[in-house]
């Protein structure tokens, strides 16, 4: 069996205020977004890089899931308060150009362009959520 067609669809993100997720990924990274339902602090926002409609991040509330107990809700709160809970990481052909444009939109950095000792350089900074990103330069 080929398995060399699979890709990354979507994946998850939670966010804590809606608004400010969606002012950071659409104003500050440049994504696109795809869609945006529900209403108050129970929203589900898609974005994407524009022209990729196949990647998608879905932005959620991380308390949506009914299975989820009150005790869990406070752990996956408080992980997200330190950026502990959730992470993704993207990549970019200008990591310099990209850092200088998230830095001047106010993006909260945790760590400038740099040589990592795995063998990337890249950059780190948080959502309003709280989540790691990321971003990887790319050759």
């Amino acid at each position: 069996m080929d398995n060399t067609d699979i890709t990354v669809h979507w994946t998850f993100l939670p966010h804590t205020d809606p608004e400010a997720s969606l002012a950071f990924y659409r104003d500050i990274l440049g994504f696109e977004v795809r869609n945006d339902v529900g209403q108050g602090a129970m929203r589900w926002i898609t974005v994407g890089p524009a022209g990729r409609p196949g990647t998608s991040i879905v932005l959620e509330p991380p308390a949506a899931d009914p299975g989820i107990t009150e005790d869990e809700r406070r752990t996956v709160a408080e992980m997200m308060a330190k950026g502990t809970y959730a992470r993704i990481v993207l990549g970019t052909t200008d990591l310099d150009g990209t850092f200088e444009r998230l830095k001047a939109g106010g993006a909260e950095f945790v760590q400038e362009p740099a040589e990592q000792p795995y063998g990337a350089r890249d950059c780190a900074f948080r959502d309003p959520a709280g989540n790691l990103i990321r971003i990887n330069e790319l050759s």
